[in-house]
């Protein structure tokens, strides 16, 4: 008797313990990316210029951004609005240049305000541009991929010229729901190279990497400690 009473306890325990089990199962596949897909374009837009070409420009120390190029966002790609004098060029770059596998890269929310010097402006800003006329044109990220990809291997899209660098300084920037403006940073862009011949991604090392291997790109981040404003980063 007592053998059939245990062997019924067992029984009910694990048919809790499935039961279990299967609801955080169907809890986990309830769960929804955040941004599945592209909002309507109004939403990445900024609707006073001024406010958006200030932005950009705070990506960099003033003495940079003063004499860059500025470019901001229009219902067709980027447009300039400043011209500049120094061969730097300042953007606001929106979500669909994050990483094809961020949650946030449908987020209407980002604005990552960024200066480019010029070998970056001529050799990494002409992938923002496509990727943003294209995505703006009603282009899937698939398809983004895919034509932006073709057009490096083409050579249609430059590969990183030697020296090619930006600032992201700007502590008004919003790179995504989890950092916010996470920390004042530069990044340095590679074509071909190796991410521990820069020490990158270490313990202990302050340089960070992000490996796109679709477009043949290495980014490396290199945390700084002051914002563009001469304020520290707390």
């Amino acid at each position: 008797m007592q053998v059939r009473k245990a062997e019924a306890i067992v029984v009910k325990t694990l048919a809790l313990v499935i039961l279990l089990a299967a609801a955080r199962c169907a809890s986990a596949q309830d769960v929804k990316p955040p941004y599945p897909n592209m909002a309507p374009v109004d939403q990445y837009l900024m609707q006073d210029r001024n406010s958006e070409i200030a932005l950009a420009r705070s990506a960099a120390p003033e003495s940079i951004s003063r004499d860059a190029e500025v470019l901001v966002l229009g219902r067709h790609g980027y447009e300039t609005a400043v011209q500049g004098k120094n061969g730097f060029v300042c953007v606001v770059e929106r979500s669909w240049t994050a990483p094809i596998d961020d949650p946030n890269f449908w987020n209407p929310k980002l604005r990552g305000p960024i200066c480019f010097n010029a070998p970056a402006a001529r050799s990494y800003l002409p992938r923002t541009i496509k990727k943003t006329e294209l995505i703006l044109a009603g282009r899937t990220k698939d398809q983004m991929v895919a034509v932006v990809s073709a057009a490096i291997d083409k050579k249609e899209l430059p590969a990183m010229e030697p020296g090619a660098m930006c600032y992201m300084l700007s502590r008004q920037g919003y790179l995504s729901d989890h950092d916010g403006h996470w920390h004042p940073h530069l990044m340095f862009f590679v074509s071909q190279g190796d991410p521990a011949a820069w020490g990158a991604d270490l313990p202990g090392s302050p340089i960070l990497s992000f490996n796109d291997k679709w477009e043949h790109l290495i980014t490396f981040l290199v945390p700084v400690r002051k914002w563009s404003d001469g304020t520290l980063d707390q």
